[in-house]
C-alpha cells in the first residue's frame, strides 16, 4: 500500500493538471465542458476512492498470486510475449467486469458513480467507486493464471491499464480515423456515457474496442444523435458518497417491501433496473423519459459558495497528499483516522454544495474534533516536522470550515438567479 501511496503523489497532480488544462482549453475556444460544482464533485469522488484504495479497505475474495500459484499449467518467461498476453488478459477481464457492472443489479451499484455526472469531461473520469468493497477481479484473470503469467507483471500492468482509461473522457477530440477500429476513443466513450436509447450499455471496452465488436456491444457515435449524459435515474446531489450507495439503498428497500420471497433474493442478480412487480406498482420511481428534455441538477449557488467548494477541494487534496508523503510515519491506525477526517470533510462540503442544513453539523463536529486533536497532540500527524506552523494552519482551516458552514447555512441569501458558471 505504501508503494501505491507513493505513486499517487505523482498521479494526482498529473490528473488534476490535465483537468485544469481541459478547462483552460474550453475557455480559450469558448466551448466549456465543465461547470464548477460538477467538477468539484467529480474530483471529490476521486479523492474518496483514493482514500479507500490507499488504505486497503476491501475484502479480496482471492488474489491473483494465489491463482497463478495453484492453477498455472505452464510458465511463461518474462519476455515481450508475456507482457502482451498479460495486457490482453487484463483488458479482456476488464471488458467482462464492465459488462457485469452494466447488466446486473448488485454490480451496477459499484459503477453508477462513474456515470452519475451529467457532464462529460476529464474530471468525470475520476468519479470512481467506494462501494466496491468485495475484490473479485482476479477471478476474471483465471485465463492468465492458467498460462502462468507472473503476478509481478499483472501488478505492474494493472494500474497502467487503469490510468490509460483517463484520456478519452473528453468532448474536445473528434473521431480518430483508423484508430476507431482498434482502441477505445473519446467518440466511442461518449457513446458509452450517454443515456440515449441508441447508446445505452454500449462500448464497454477499456483500452481495446475489439471486444465490443466481437461480442455485439459496439456502437458508433451518430452525427444525428448527440450524446446526453448522466443516468436515467438522476443522482440529484453533488455528494459522491451518497451517489455511491443510492442504487444499493433502492435495492434494499425493494427487497424489503416486496411480498414475494423469491423476489427478495433474485432482485440482486436480475438485470439492472429490474424491480419486483408489486413494488414497482406501489412505489414507482421516476426516470428520464426524454433525454433531450430534462433539467440537469444544478441548485442555486453563489460565486462565494463555488469559491469555497474549490477551496475545500484543494485543501483536502493537499491534506491527502501529505498523508501519502508521510504514509509510513503516520502508521496504519492513524492513517485510518486521517482518512476519516478527509472523508467526512468531503461529505460535509459536498452536502453544503447541495444546500443541506445538516452540512453545518458535520462541519462543526469535524472541525471541533480536528481542533481538539491538535490541542491534545500539539501537532497534526507529524506535519510540524515538515512545516513549523503546519498544525496551526490546519487548525485555522478547521476554524474556516466551521465559520463557512454557519455562513452558507444561515447567513448567505440564496441567489434568485441561477449562475450557470
Amino acid at each position: 500500500m505504501e508503494t501505491y501511496a507513493t505513486a499517487l503523489l505523482y498521479a494526482i497532480p498529473f490528473f488534476v493538471g490535465l483537468v485544469l488544462l481541459e478547462i483552460l482549453y474550453g475557455t480559450l475556444v469558448k466551448d466549456q465542458k465543465h461547470n464548477v460544482m460538477d467538477t468539484v464533485s467529480s474530483l471529490s469522488s476521486g479523492l474518496t476512492n483514493i482514500i479507500k484504495d490507499s488504505l486497503g479497505l476491501v475484502v479480496v475474495l482471492v488474489g491473483y498470486p494465489f491463482l497463478v500459484e495453484h492453477l498455472a499449467l505452464m510458465e511463461i518467461k518474462t519476455t515481450w510475449l508475456v507482457w502482451l498476453i498479460a495486457f490482453l488478459a487484463i483488458d479482456f477481464a476488464g471488458y467482462w467486469n464492465h459488462r457485469l457492472s452494466h447488466h446486473v443489479n448488485i454490480f451496477w451499484n459499484q459503477h453508477v458513480i462513474h456515470h452519475s455526472s451529467e457532464e462529460f469531461n476529464l474530471a468525470c473520469a475520476l468519479r470512481q467507486s467506494i462501494s466496491n468493497l468485495i475484490g473479485y477481479f482476479a477471478l476474471l484473470l483465471i485465463p492468465a493464471a492458467l498460462l502462468g503469467v507472473p503476478s509481478t507483471v499483472v501488478a505492474i500492468l494493472a494500474p497502467i491499464h487503469l490510468f490509460a482509461q483517463f484520456w478519452y473522457h473528453t468532448q474536445h477530440i473528434g473521431k480518430m480515423g483508423w484508430l476507431e477500429y482498434l482502441i477505445v476513443t473519446p467518440s466511442q466513450h461518449r457513446v458509452h456515457h450517454a443515456i440515449n436509447p441508441e447508446y445505452i450499455d454500449k462500448n464497454l471496452g477499456q483500452i481495446l474496442c475489439i471486444w465490443d465488436r466481437m461480442f455485439g456491444t459496439f456502437q458508433e457515435e451518430l452525427d444525428h444523435v448527440p450524446p446526453q449524459y448522466g443516468v436515467l435515474k438522476p443522482a440529484s446531489t453533488w455528494n459522491p458518497i451518497l451517489i455511491n450507495f443510492q442504487h444499493l439503498w433502492r435495492l434494499t428497500k425493494d427487497a424489503w417491501r416486496t411480498k414475494n420471497w423469491v423476489d427478495k433474493l433474485r432482485i440482486w442478480f436480475m438485470p439492472t433496473g429490474w424491480r419486483p412487480e408489486d413494488v414497482a406498482r406501489e412505489y414507482p420511481i421516476s426516470k428520464i423519459e426524454d433525454v433531450f428534455d430534462f433539467q440537469k441538477y444544478q441548485p442555486e449557488s453563489s460565486l462565494a459558495l463555488k469559491g469555497y467548494a474549490i477551496f475545500q477541494l484543494l485543501t483536502n487534496t493537499g491534506l491527502m497528499l501529505f498523508m501519502f508523503y508521510n504514509y509510513s510515519a503516520i502508521g496504519f491506525n492513524n492513517l485510518l483516522l486521517f482518512g476519516a477526517f478527509v472523508f467526512v470533510g468531503i461529505f460535509g462540503y459536498t452536502a453544503l454544495m447541495d444546500r443541506k442544513r445538516y452540512a453545518l453539523w458535520i462541519e462543526l463536529v469535524r472541525g471541533a474534533m480536528g481542533l481538539l486533536l491538535i490541542l491534545v497532540s500539539g501537532d497534526w500527524f507529524g506535519i510540524n516536522s515538515y512545516l513549523q506552523w503546519g498544525s496551526t494552519l490546519v487548525g485555522f482551516y478547521f476554524l474556516i470550515t466551521i465559520f463557512c458552514g454557519f455562513y452558507f447555512t444561515y447567513l448567505e441569501k440564496t441567489p434568485k438567479i441561477q449562475n450557470p458558471v
